[in-house]
């Protein structure tokens, strides 16, 4: 498969990577993670002012009009770098309103980082099927009224405006899903926010009689909208997946070249020399797994994309696996100490394998996809 990306994509993914490594350092994360609200100001409004979040806005909001791949490039510097900003949320949230058609104002405000989005798709018993809504959106005078609870919102306690999910009666009596933007502070609308085993920052969300102005309602399928955004989100965790699997696999074959055990390196004993190529390997296979699922995501909505997704998101998981327990294991009793790195990448691969579909999931609707053949590759 060749995959290159263009002069310009390469310029912003050096750009980026240089401005991470110069300012975003482990000790700094450490300093914001402790913090109670879990993120830097300073570092959100000097990763808008490098263009990360107007990267897949439209030309119409101050955008670079930027598609999967350019999103793939992003979010692989910020598993490299563990970032923990809502970077993700933002960008799918860009993708979701810009495919609904939004209001170019709201999306340069966005992507100027002016406005920080979180979306609020997950409930307790839906697991991953983001079609299972119990949240409901009754037409009132002037508007709708939401009610509701939501669960595992990406930093939502400290996002402007919530993208909803809802479920709505139409006029032949059935339901249909919809979106709704929320503003944060709506009265009715409550919050509990937690933090997650790699330091990031949750919420759930309650909806309590919330009134939103007929304006809010996104003018877009919400069924399909929601499709896209699975997937654009999936494939996105996968290129995080990547920086993360990076980062593991260069700290490791570094502890491994200095690190002495009977006088010689570590990294001299042959048996070890296989683990750090499987553990190479592994991440290969998971890269170009991501990079198909990033070109067929340019055709939305097709077989192909979502077998490409799933089958990027089910080797990505298992990836993070291998390489974060080899990466702990080499490391010796220190890989699972707070003051490696090593320990932290683990965690963060941890959480990505689960965040949009698990390996079982992801497996079972490759498995449903049109043209799948159960005895292909069988004797």
């Amino acid at each position: 498969m060749h995959f290159d990306y263009t002069d310009e994509q390469q310029q912003f993914a050096d750009a980026l990577s240089r401005w991470l490594q110069k300012h975003y350092t482990f000790e700094h994360r450490v300093d914001v993670v402790a913090r109670q609200a879990g993120i830097c100001q300073e570092d959100w409004r000097q990763l808008a002012e490098l263009g990360v979040f107007a990267i897949t806005a439209p030309d119409a909001a101050d955008g670079f009009d930027g598609d999967s791949v350019d999103l793939m490039l992003v979010m692989q510097e910020m598993g490299r770098h563990l970032v923990v900003e809502p970077v993700l949320d933002t960008l799918v949230g860009i993708d979701v309103l810009k495919q609904a058609g939004a209001d170019s104002a709201l999306l340069a405000a966005i992507g100027a980082g002016t406005n920080r989005v979180s979306c609020a798709f997950f409930e307790r018993d839906a697991r991953y099927d983001l079609s299972a809504i119990a949240t409901t959106a009754t037409a009132v005078e002037g508007g709708y009224r939401l009610d509701g609870r939501k669960h595992l919102v990406t930093h939502g306690a400290t996002a402007d405006l919530l993208i909803v999910s809802a479920r709505m009666a139409r006029p032949d009596g059935a339901t249909e899903v919809a979106l709704f933007c929320v503003p944060a502070k709506s009265e009715g609308v409550g919050l509990t926010a937690y933090r997650s085993i790699d330091g990031q920052r949750a919420a759930d969300l309650v909806l309590q009689q919330v009134f939103v102005p007929a304006a809010a309602a996104l003018p877009a399928d919400g069924q399909a909208t929601l499709g896209r955004a699975q997937d654009m989100a999936a494939m996105a965790l996968c290129a995080e997946g990547l920086g993360v699997m990076q980062a593991l696999n260069q700290a490791t074959f570094d502890y491994l070249k200095t690190r002495k055990q009977f006088g010689v390196p570590l990294g001299t004993f042959q048996a070890l020399q296989h683990r750090c190529a499987d553990m190479y390997m592994e991440f290969e296979q998971a890269r170009v797994l991501t990079m198909l699922a990033a070109a067929r995501l340019r055709h939305a909505g097709s077989p192909e994309q979502r077998r490409a997704v799933s089958a990027a998101k089910v080797k990505v998981n298992k990836a993070l696996r291998f390489i974060g327990e080899q990466a702990v294991h080499l490391h010796g009793g220190i890989g699972l100490t707070d003051e490696l790195p090593v320990s932290h990448y683990f965690r963060r691969g941890t959480l990505i394998a689960k965040q949009f579909g698990d390996t079982g999931h992801h497996l079972g609707r490759f498995m449903r996809q049109p043209g799948f053949d159960p005895e292909a590759g069988q004797d």
